[in-house]
């Protein structure tokens, strides 16, 4: 059991303390349950996964002493700090050569930061320092107000400087140290979240862990500056005691953390881990609003599509019925929601209430890439209409917003931004909620035909929710920065609204796409929020899944168009071709051109697997083979680079890098699904396209390599457990053969992406590209049936007769 001891007690004891005793309060970090109401959830630190059902707790023994500290949470607002500034900076530190936006918002702090990197472990070697490593991402609140309140600190800045190698992380670009070093501090904290803070040995081990300190003393609890002088107090006199409680917790996670494949062990009973994994998400689910447990509420996509696949393979059982419903009650209100922006698109990353209605306002790209596919998946098993325009609505905020014109995407939209009134502090949401007063001076236009002589702001406000104070509750406002505002909501259905005003359907729609075009035209003049410019491979990856697949489900060729540049940017700046490394980010310049640091990032285990699987829906989109020939080597590379030849499975970062103290598995698909869980689908798809059986062999093993996790505990691995699906129930393969450019192959095609079949491969047999079938012989013995495109659809090395009708295909497709 972790200790836990109040700092009084802490402080009431002589200087020397055994390192037992120098525990602060713990503050839990990732579910912010020391706050004493829902609302303050709304500023939470910044959240790591979604949090895993109860019971799955870090599975540790912690040796003693397991140390770890925190702070209690203060009450005041981000300042931001991102942006040029004109006047002249006091300080500038070395992390002003970085092209992180998250470390150059840290450039001009009186801090002696330095990146991760040899220069800052060799010098905490030669001056036998310990090191402060603080880590963070740049649209993380808390990480901007321990910036304003302490590394902005002249006293601070001098202690932290003189006493420790200071080291600044942005997890985005190092997600390889951030999960190490989270690890430990959940494992000894009982929770995480961002800013992390952790103090470490030269040699790079940990032994003392937080998240967010508030600069002094608060409430009785230690502040930054305490715990800094107490660390420099302990490692002069107590050093050993320090380096030994280190040195064991470490072993305890080396031990804690290992996934491997027992000798003889085979794979997990795909229906049981299934069944499982659904009645768990059944226990967590909110019937009234959908989603998983209470607020803060997460979309969760990956366990929208795991619903989505388990009622495929089930749809004549309640229990399959229940699934879809569930996915798609949770959709339709996340749509109708303050989480999804009805002014300028796309989605906000997690609600405050279990209503969707308050929103942590922070847009990432890998939530808007996984919801997009969701909600086409959902249009495609429930044919409504409101899923597709949703996912269209999600790619149209990323073209205009999140996107760089050489076909790359930003990493992330803050939630922070000045009010239109101007002052001092940037405020959440001040670019996305509105007054009553605002709505109604912006349409003031009587509606023809309207009872009453309503307006057009009369319809808005009735229909979204707005009210003359306000809509957002004081305890979802605990700082008071959304006293009078509204957060726009779907109250009424258009039916009803149209009702209320009478008039008809059409016109209300009317109403309603010319007021929100008008409020996205106010937006624009608003002061912005910060726009993290980084481009990570590994979102790019899951964004080009998007684009390749919501372009293929509707027919829309710019989409799909949208989908090839972005696969052509990876390959141009995200992937070294000499070194066969795929690159880990690149950044945008001041003129807009695409820049990359002097010593770039090798790509980790996700950014492979991500791209692979973006790779193959972009070939199955367009098949066009070039995508599938690079799918192919970047596998191959992964294999190299990544394997655990003992164990099964894929270790997280490369081991052969020193400085990464524990080789890590991911075993939780959480905000991004686990980079395991996209391999064991990636090895099974590129079997089939490839013929190599080593690879379906891989994907076998790397499931079983996690048997235990996904049998105790399938919620946490809802992707993998999709993976376990498919390799039970075997992939299909859909063949068609005729010219790509063809009218009648499009037609075959049309009728093959209106359904949603999570057990298939596609692929085109087209006697000018020879690279399927000098792979798989097996195609030459498929042709064209009278001169016109053929679909065969193969099992298990058995194949269907010839079709060459669109709805004879879907009825086979249905039918099988």
């Amino acid at each position: 059991m972790m200790l836990a001891l109040t700092w009084r007690r802490s402080a009431s004891r002589s200087s020397r303390i055994e390192p037992a005793r120098f525990l602060a309060a713990v503050v839990s970090g990732a579910d912010c349950s020391h706050l004493s109401t829902r609302g303050n959830r709304r500023r939470c630190l910044g959240q790591i996964n979604p949090p895993p059902p109860q019971g799955d707790k870090p599975r540790i023994l912690h040796p003693q002493p397991a140390w770890s500290l925190s702070s209690s949470l203060s009450m005041s607002m981000a300042s931001g700090g991102e942006g040029p500034s004109s006047t002249p900076h006091k300080h500038t530190n070395r992390l002003a050569d970085e092209r992180s936006p998250y470390l150059l918002q840290h450039a001009h702090n009186p801090v002696d930061w330095y990146p991760w990197g040899q220069d800052a472990f060799d010098k905490a070697k030669n001056e036998d320092k310990p090191i402060f490593l603080s880590v963070g991402y740049s649209t993380c609140h808390w990480c901007h107000v321990m910036e304003r309140e302490s590394f902005e600190d002249e006293e601070i800045g001098k202690i932290l400087s003189d006493n420790f190698v200071c080291i600044k992380v942005d997890r985005e670009e190092r997600p390889d140290v951030d999960k190490v070093y989270m690890t430990f501090v959940q494992a000894t904290h009982g929770g995480g979240g961002w800013p992390m803070s952790v103090w470490l040995t030269p040699e790079l081990k940990p032994f003392i862990g937080g998240t967010y300190f508030s600069p002094r003393d608060h409430r009785g609890r230690p502040g930054l500056k305490t715990v800094l002088n107490r660390i420099t107090e302990q490692w002069q006199n107590n050093r050993p005691a320090l380096e030994s409680s280190g040195e064991k917790i470490l072993e305890a996670l080396k031990k804690g953390t290992a996934v491997a494949a027992n000798p003889g062990e085979s794979l997990p009973l795909a229906l049981d881990v299934a069944n499982h994994c659904f009645q768990q998400l059944v226990q967590s689910y909110e019937e009234e609003y959908g989603g998983f447990k209470v607020a803060p509420k997460f979309p969760t996509p990956v366990n929208l599509m795991f619903l989505m696949s388990y009622w495929s393979v089930n749809r004549s059982t309640s229990e399959g019925v229940e699934a879809l419903q569930m996915a798609l009650h949770t959709l339709r209100m996340m749509a109708l929601g303050g989480i999804h922006d009805h002014v300028a698109q796309g989605f906000h990353r997690y609600s405050t209430d279990s209503s969707w209605h308050v929103p942590h306002f922070e847009k990432m790209l890998y939530d808007q890439a996984q919801l997009a596919v969701a909600y086409i998946t959902a249009s495609q098993v429930s044919g409504e209409p409101l899923f597709a325009d949703v996912a269209k609505d999600i790619l149209l905020y990323v073209s205009r917003d999140l996107s760089h014109e050489s076909g790359g995407f930003y990493s992330a939209e803050d939630a922070d931004s000045v009010p239109a009134s101007g002052g001092p502090n940037k405020r959440e949401g001040a670019f996305c909620v509105w007054t009553a007063s605002e709505v109604r001076e912006l349409l003031p236009d009587v509606v023809e035909g309207a009872t009453a002589a309503a307006t057009q702001a009369d319809i808005v406000m009735h229909h979204y929710g707005v009210k003359e104070l306000g809509n957002v509750a004081p305890e979802q406002d605990p700082h008071g920065e959304l006293q009078g505002q509204n957060v726009l909501i779907v109250r009424y259905s258009v039916e009803l609204t149209a009702a209320r005003f009478g008039i008809g359907v059409e016109k209300v729609n009317e109403v309603l796409a010319s007021a929100r075009a008008k409020l996205a035209e106010v937006r624009e003049s608003r002061p912005r929020p910060h726009l993290d410019t980084k481009m990570l491979a590994s979102w790019n990856g899951l964004m080009l899944s998007a684009y390749a697949r919501v372009g293929a489900v509707l027919g829309d060729n710019s989409l799909l168009e949208r989908a090839v540049q972005a696969g052509n940017f990876l390959k141009e700046h995200l992937w070294d071709a000499e070194r066969e490394t795929v690159l880990r980010s690149c950044y945008r310049g001041d003129q807009m051109e695409v820049q990359q640091i002097t010593r770039p990032i090798s790509g980790f285990l996700s950014h492979y697997a991500f791209i692979i699987s973006g790779l193959l829906d972009l070939y199955e989109a367009t098949l066009q083979s070039e995508w599938l020939q690079w799918a192919e080597e970047l596998q191959l590379r992964q294999d190299t680079l990544f394997w655990d030849h003992q164990g099964g499975g894929y270790f997280c970062s490369d081991p052969s890098d020193g400085t990464v103290l524990l080789q890590l598995k991911e075993d939780q698909d959480g905000a991004e699904p686990s980079a395991n869980s996209v391999s064991a689908s990636n090895l099974l798809r590129l079997s089939h396209y490839t013929g190599r059986e080593e690879w379906l062999q891989k994907s076998q093993r790397l499931l079983t390599a996690f048997s235990e996790r996904l049998t105790k505990i399938p919620i946490a691995l809802p992707e993998m457990v999709r993976s376990l699906m498919a390799q039970h129930y075997t992939l299909k393969q859909i063949v068609i053969c005729g010219r790509r450019d063809a009218s009648d192959t499009a037609s075959l095609l049309a009728a093959v992406n209106s359904l949603f079949l999570p057990h298939k491969v596609l692929m085109l047999n087209d006697s000018s590209d020879g690279f399927l079938s000098r792979r798989l012989p097996a195609l030459s013995s498929m042709s064209q049936q009278s001169g016109v495109a053929t679909a065969y659809v193969c099992q298990d090395f058995s194949c269907s007769l010839p079709v060459t009708d669109p709805e004879d295909l879907r009825r086979l497709l249905l039918d099988a």
